[in-house]
């Protein structure tokens, strides 16, 4: 999906990689490790029974210099995720010509505030975070304005809090169906799914890891069975990281979202 039409367009960098150039292929570089992790994707795929054709990879960038990002595009990623909008911001010019060619997605897997609604809508071509109608209503008048609407619509996740923590963000799982059916009616927006962090195997058992995910999955089945207008979009189930994905692709994940296996351990902010 194209930028804000409101927004300049960002120049690449003189410097760095190009996204054509072949990525380096050694033992620990970036497509290395996306190899590992594609293996992985298709043996839990096949493990359930399931085609790994219907799980998308997002390489989460969080942290990661343009030039790991480029090096991740040189190695086929399709579809990356930023946490921080000021990193969507400065990481735009190194990944606007794809952009604009549609051939990357990038989505907004972090925390929004409404006062960096315009920020993301000038790069983002999907928001997987949306937990309030408050925000969902800021960011389709923000579309509608600027004629973003139809097919060039947002793609929006709605954001489940399937743990129950406090520390995590998303609505509850009891509220989700009806903040998702109001979201999908609102001009601007296009409802593809719901998305959520599962609990963390190091303090929870496999079994309670993969109830939650059964959880997101029992909400999107209930939207889409209400026939509600706009819901009939909403098949996707972003869930399942480095440390579970396996477990997600079991419950029907749909999206993985993965960055320390594809970059190693995080860079220092």
């Amino acid at each position: 999906m194209p930028a804000e039409s409101q927004s300049s367009t960002p120049q690449r960098p003189a410097t760095g990689p190009s996204a054509a150039e072949p990525p380096a292929t050694g033992p620990g570089s970036v497509a290395a490790r996306l190899a590992v992790v594609r293996d992985r994707i298709a043996a839990a795929a096949g493990a359930a029974g399931r085609d790994p054709g219907e799980v998308r990879l997002l390489v989460a960038t969080k942290t990661q210099p343009p030039q790991a990002v480029l090096e991740a595009l040189a190695a086929g990623v399709d579809l990356i995720g930023e946490n921080r909008v000021q990193e969507l911001v400065a990481k735009a010019p190194a990944v606007a010509d794809r952009l604009a060619a549609g051939a990357l997605e990038v989505h907004m897997i972090g925390h929004l505030q409404r006062n960096k609604i315009n920020q993301v809508l000038a790069t983002a071509t999907g928001l997987e975070t949306l937990d309030s109608l408050d925000l969902a209503q800021a960011i389709s008048d923000r579309c509608v304005r600027d004629g973003r609407t139809g097919d060039r619509a947002l793609d929006v996740m709605v954001q489940v809090n399937v743990t129950g923590e406090e520390s995590k963000s998303g609505v509850e799982p009891d509220a989700a169906g009806a903040l998702a059916t109001a979201v999908a009616a609102l001009p601007g927006l296009r409802l593809t799914g719901f998305m959520t962090i599962g609990a963390h195997l190091d303090s929870a058992a496999e079994h309670t890891v993969r109830a939650g995910f059964a959880r997101l999955r029992a909400v999107r089945d209930e939207v889409r069975a209400s026939s509600a207008q706009g819901t009939e979009t909403a098949t996707e189930l972003s869930m399942g990281m480095t440390g579970d994905l396996e477990l997600a692709i079991a419950e029907g994940a749909t999206i993985v979202r993965v960055g320390t296996a594809v970059f190693g351990r995080r860079p220092t902010p």
